[in-house]
């Protein structure tokens, strides 16, 4: 869990979410939407853009594990915050089950009983089982492979579409395929559009890897615009050309088409692209090669989707524990590789095999939707709230657009027309999906009741209340230096101080803010002018952004004003979310009648401070 993920990582950590998800997004959505499928992922996609632009508005300005249940911590309280973490363990668990379980439906050109149960239940199982077991050794170890797929697959979508437009692309049958409120029906519809944003639940991957990403600020934005200009060039194109493939027609009574039906009925739901591929006109020879590399892709691709769920719901349980959410063996990492392992056996391998059992592939699909829908719009609806309470001062990384501001507040329409949006689709899947309900809402009451256990007998904290635990001592402990906190005076002690800092940083890829406080006599103004005293203090914080140069670590330089150093110091760290404050000082020889062991202004820190107080000492005594 070390900070060395760039742009390519986390883009193909998501692609391999949204992406892979057209192998199966496509039939599930076409069970329901027909011949408006084309239509209902347009609307999913639009929908997509704006949960993106929220997530990576989010992200940069909160980089941790956490997504939503981050977001909605900042912006109104635990509880909150503990609704959409839930909700995103449910997401990624269906994520984990269903990716896994049609890697073997493409993997059955080799060997037909792979289509159906029980044969791609048992090795949907063994595919979970082998990636936990790769992501307990480490997430760079697992995504090595990833990008390079990604790209292929992504290469390979466009040429199908390509060769789709080339060869089938029929305006006039898309037309014909569409029955409005007979095929599908309007509730059908409704149940459609938020089935099919099952497609784009990559942005909550991106966001729980925010922690591993070696400059959150300006890579998980690009990732969100690489996976967002990738997906609408396959999601807007690919259903039309399956549609023209497999249009819309009756078959036993019923008009439906081939990518709704399952394969005992001789249709292409569980692998719908192979559906497609079949249907295009190839023939001989060439049309076995198209299967054979479509199929092993495509199984490559959701090996990677499967991946992505694996790690984003090892990493939510991470951050669910930090906060006091779950249980604390759930973030205790392991002594050598220093990943959750705990996490990543339960939620990523033996619930998802759980869900995975039964083999309804429908039920899971809208399952999955529920908890996304849930998920995002209390992540859409956060960024609202801190744009509403936002001081006119605030320093926001990252601002997604667009944007209209009506007096005080610039109001993030993306996310207003987001949150709406997705808010809609849960209330008709709880609405029109009996079992979905019941099972999903069931979810979510055990979980809170949980919760609040948890919290009052075993935490004995409100459950409002945020109540982060501290850093575990051992591999966990650097992990939590991400915003490192560091008073300058001239010194000796203030420069070993920020070399320690920058050490720490270097290795965690972690951002420091240097700040030197002018300490203004109490008989004098604040605003008050000490041209002497200000050039001494920003020759301080200029020495100190030159050793982070050395050290090739971004250092933020602030200069406050103050009575007192100690309460200035402890009022910034609070402000800026420190996660350490590293202070230096000189070793002294205390006398009986001396009570500061450190000094007046370190021991005030050491007293008052929110958050871990690193103390260097930088000589003997």
């Amino acid at each position: 869990m070390e900070r060395v993920l760039g742009t390519p990582a986390l883009f193909a950590t998501a692609y391999g979410n949204v992406g892979s998800s057209i192998y199966y997004a496509l039939g599930l959505t076409a069970v329901y939407a027909l011949g408006l499928t084309p239509l209902v992922f347009v609307i999913a996609g639009v929908v997509f853009a704006a949960t993106a632009a929220t997530y990576a508005e989010g992200t940069a300005r909160f980089p941790e594990a956490g997504g939503s249940a981050s977001f909605s911590r900042h912006a109104f309280d635990e509880l909150v915050s503990f609704v959409a973490g839930w909700s995103q363990m449910l997401v990624y668990v269906v994520t984990v089950a269903v990716s896994a379980f049609f890697v073997p439906h493409y993997l059955s050109i080799f060997w037909e009983p792979l289509n159906t149960n029980p044969w791609d239940i048992v090795v949907g199982a063994i595919v979970i089982v082998i990636l936990v077991s790769l992501n307990v050794v480490g997430v760079q170890e697992a995504t090595k492979l990833s990008i390079s797929l990604a790209v292929v697959d992504f290469a390979t979508q466009v040429l199908l579409v390509i060769i789709g437009f080339a060869l089938v692309l029929s305006p006039a049958t898309l037309v014909d395929n569409i029955h409005w409120g007979v095929a599908p029906t309007w509730s059908n519809l409704a149940i459609a559009i938020p089935v099919a944003m099952l497609a784009y639940t990559g942005v909550e991957t991106v966001s729980n890897l925010a922690e591993e990403a070696r400059d959150p600020v300006r890579t998980v934005p690009n990732s969100y615009k690489l996976v967002a200009g990738a997906v609408f060039a396959i999601y807007f194109t690919l259903p039309l050309v399956a549609l023209s493939a497999l249009p819309v027609k009756e078959i036993d009574g019923e008009l439906t088409t081939l990518l709704a039906l399952p394969p005992e009925d001789g249709g292409y739901a569980n692998d719908p692209v192979l559906g497609v591929v079949e249907n295009l006109g190839l023939e001989g020879h060439l049309l076995s090669a198209a299967r054979i590399y479509v199929g092993v892709l495509a199984a490559t691709i959701l090996f990677i989707a499967t991946n992505a769920g694996v790690i984003g719901a090892s990493r939510i349980t991470y951050s669910m524990a930090t906060y006091r959410q779950l249980p604390e063996a759930l973030r205790r990492l392991h002594p050598r590789f220093k990943t959750p392992w705990l996490s990543l056996v339960l939620f990523a391998g033996i619930a998802p095999i759980l869900v995975i059992l039964p083999g309804d592939v429908n039920f899971v699909g809208t399952l999955y939707s529920l908890g996304a829908t849930l998920s995002f719009t209390v992540a859409h609806f956060s960024i609202v709230r801190l744009r509403m309470t936002d001081a006119d001062d605030v320093e926001i990384p990252y601002r997604a657009r667009p944007n209209l501001r009506i007096g005080a507040v610039s109001w993030p329409l993306f996310a207003l027309l987001g949150g709406i949006a997705t808010g809609i689709s849960f209330l008709v899947l709880v609405a029109q999906n009996p079992l979905t309900r019941w099972v999903g809402l069931g979810w979510m009451i055990a979980g809170l009741v949980g919760y609040v256990v948890y919290r009052r007998r075993f935490i004995h904290a409100p459950v409002r209340a945020v109540e982060k635990a501290p850093p575990a001592l051992g591999p966990a402990l650097a992990l939590e230096y991400r915003n490192l906190h560091v008073p300058v005076v001239p010194g000796h002690p203030s420069d070993a101080a920020m070399d320690v800092a920058c050490r720490l940083a270097a290795e965690r890829r972690s951002r420091i803010i240097a700040l030197n406080v002018l300490e203004v006599p109490l008989e004098h103004a604040l605003t008050e002018r000490f041209p002497e005293l200000e050039t001494i203090a920003n020759a301080e914080l200029d020495e100190a952004a030159a050793i982070g140069d050395s050290y090739g670590v971004r250092v933020l330089t602030r200069l406050e004003r103050a009575h007192s150093a100690g309460p200035a110091i402890v009022a910034e760290a609070d402000a800026r979310d420190a996660e350490v404050i590293v202070l230096g000082s000189p070793r002294r020889n205390l006398t009986a009648g001396q009570s500061a062991v450190f000094g007046k202004t370190v021991d005030y820190v050491l007293k008052h401070a929110g958050c871990r107080v690193l103390v260097t000492a930088s000589e003997p005594a």
